[in-house]
């Protein structure tokens, strides 16, 4: 066991075996790992009861995920390729680097980590484009002890103070700027921006990339290149509990402050190595390629320590799937014979739309496994997918799993799992999934659709929300007795397969990234002449969802709508960052609400997808009439 499965009846007995004796299965797992110190029990937990949610895996284990990377296959790995780095211009040198040089390079920024005062248990703060040092920050901060707090690149100042700020991050790591198609991303302005209201960060460490002239604050800031200059790379990884917190990393929820989930060592470790090895059937001499940014967990655990401790080949790109043209993706697969291609359907949509000649111009013939994530995939992208880019023979490993499981939770094993155009199949070992009706009984048999739960812990899930355990077992834990509560609802068909249909939340999965309705409200709101705002998400032929605002505004005055639009969309942009910025904004004389003062978000819902034939009963609205109204002024062709 903890080798890679190898046909479908291993599955069923691996699956089988995680269900009937989970600490058993976990424990050969781990076997397969470095431990300083063997652990002295593999399990305790708890989903409720006073202080919950707790779950300990590994209990007393003594690691350091590094060595697991590094000295755990040192021999036979050191000339290894570790990281193909492809720049965002086409035109610019790409980058090899082996296990050795990765390994000499994380030693030494973990010594320059450690000159700058960086102690075990700190926390770093990461804001750097998609280059190979972002990689070698987190896993120096991985190597010393130090928890690091990834923040996507384009996140905007506000939404960078906020993360320093919750996590206490003392340093910051970032970059003059970076490339992102034809655009230059200003990331030292925006950090200097959040740092004017971060006094916990001492020092700013600051990458050089774009070569951009860029103002330097004394004694706080200071090149990544001088700091290294004359440091060594002779160093000793810190000896970790298996449960101490490696990372935090920040996700939306359906309130307005982002939550800093937080993932421990031992776990987390095992979990990610094992999935990413039977899930995309990796083999020894495999080029594989995930293409999201490492700001998000799937960057954090398919990019990174997933690949990196199967001692994998991984890509790394800088750019964006459609520059300079709408080849780039298949172009770099054909440049280095990728073997392995995870991507998210907002990119296959996207590229889709832009014409299969682009696709056929490539050689292709080295993928063996296409895959896709961050929300479900429709049917038509999965079969252009399947059909275009795998000419019809590369299984599409359909993965489904969020920050707070840490990895892939239900998805097909490539080549083992039958596949179903956008089911995401069946659960890995280890995985126990049910679906629950709204009182939280479960739902048994096949042909069936609930709501998702977990009933048994994994080792590679969340810990807590960082700062406020109470909020994680209201998110998470309190709504069913027992149970995981994932967010999202699944239907289960006659063959056991899962397939998942939306969130049941105020979250929209926004080109697979989710994002809080509440916290682009509470933006929208510090506009001076919008009074109330309701967000909603509704079919977008290319992210999958996007945003649609409804604005009331009591006392417009002469101000155009457009130029409203304009500045709304402005403010989010400044607060939370592009991702955030509204697709639609509809202005309204009323909100919908019932007499009670709640906002009926469901019958802007139905508006929004353009479906206004069932809107349930409006009779407890305070103003029913107002619904009418707002169908005739909607952004969307409304059927009725």
């Amino acid at each position: 066991m903890g080798k890679i499965i190898k046909n479908f009846s291993e599955y069923q007995q691996q699956y089988s075996s995680s269900i009937k004796n989970p600490e058993g299965f976990w424990d050969e797992i781990a076997e397969n790992h470095f431990w300083r110190t063997k652990w002295e029990k593999t399990l305790e937990w708890r989903f409720d009861g006073e202080g919950s949610p707790e779950v300990k895996w590994f209990i007393n284990g003594k690691l350091n995920i590094t060595e697991n990377i590094f000295e755990r296959n040192y021999h036979e790995k050191k000339n290894q390729v570790a990281i193909i780095w492809e720049p965002n211009n086409p035109e610019e040198e790409a980058i090899r680097i082996t296990y050795h040089e990765l390994f000499e390079k994380v030693k030494q920024f973990a010594n320059a980590l450690l000159k700058t005062g960086v102690k075990k248990g700190d926390t770093v703060a990461i804001y750097l484009p998609m280059v190979p040092e972002l990689v070698i920050a987190m896993l120096a901060c991985a190597r010393i002890g130090a928890i690091h707090s990834i923040i996507f690149a384009g996140f905007s100042a506000t939404s960078l103070a906020d993360r320093i700020l919750d996590a206490s991050s003392k340093i910051l790591i970032t970059a003059d700027g970076g490339f992102r198609g034809s655009k230059e991303i200003p990331l030292k302005k925006i950090a200097d921006d959040a740092l004017s209201d971060c006094p916990v960060v001492e020092k700013a460490i600051v990458l050089k990339r774009t070569d951009e002239d860029v103002p330097m604050k004394e004694g706080r800031d200071i090149w990544w290149h001088d700091l290294i200059k004359s440091v060594g790379s002779d160093n000793e990884a810190a000896e970790m509990d298996s449960e101490d917190t490696l990372f935090i990393l920040y996700t939306s929820g359906s309130t307005g402050k982002p939550k800093g989930i937080l993932h421990t060592t031992g776990g987390y470790m095992v979990y990610a190595e094992y999935t990413f090895k039977n899930v995309f059937q990796y083999s020894e001499g495999d080029i594989y390629w995930c293409t999201a940014d490492i700001g998000w967990i799937t960057g954090h655990s398919y990019i990174a320590y997933g690949p990196l401790l199967a001692g994998a080949t991984i890509v790394m790109f800088e750019g964006i799937p459609t520059w300079p043209d709408a080849g780039r993706f298949w172009q770099i697969v054909e440049k280095y014979k990728v073997n392995q291609f995870y991507t998210a359907p907002t990119a296959i949509r996207s590229l889709m739309a832009k014409g299969s000649e682009w696709v056929k111009k490539y050689n292709l013939d080295s993928l063996k496994v296409l895959g896709t994530v961050g929300e479900p995939i429709d049917e038509d992208a999965w079969n252009w997918y399947h059909d275009i880019v795998g000419n019809n023979r590369c299984p599409i490993v359909d993965t489904w799993w969020q920050t707070e499981t840490g990895g892939i939770m239900i998805s097909p094993l490539a080549g083992i799992t039958p596949i179903k155009p956008s089911y995401a199949t069946l659960p890995l070992p280890g995985i126990q999934p049910a679906l629950v009706d709204p009182e939280g009984n479960e739902i048994m048999g096949n042909n069936v659709e609930g709501i998702l739960c977990v009933k048994f812990p994994w080792p590679g899930m969340m810990r807590t929300i960082y700062g406020d355990h109470k909020r994680c077992f209201d998110t998470y834990f309190s709504l069913f007795k027992g149970l995981y509560l994932t967010g999202d609802a699944a239907k289960r068909d006659a063959d056991g397969f899962y397939r998942i249909i939306g969130r049941i939340d105020d979250v929209i999965n926004v080109s697979g990234h989710r994002i809080g309705t509440a916290e682009i409200e509470d933006v929208i709101n510090l506009h001076p002449l919008v009074n109330e705002s309701a967000v909603v998400g509704y079919p977008h032929d290319i992210k999958g969802s996007g945003i649609y605002a409804y604005v009331f505004c009591a006392n417009l005055f002469d101000k155009e709508p457009e130029l409203l639009e304009k500045e709304i969309k402005a403010i989010v942009n400044v607060f939370i960052g592009p991702i955030a910025k509204p697709d639609k904004i509809q202005v309204v004389s009323e909100l919908p609400k019932t007499r009670s003062g709640k906002i009926m978000r469901r019958i802007l819902r139905k508006i929004g997808e353009g479906d206004a034939t069932n809107l349930g009963d409006i009779s407890t609205l305070l103003n029913p009439a107002i619904v009418d109204e707002i169908i005739k002024g909607a952004k969307v062709v409304v059927r009725k």
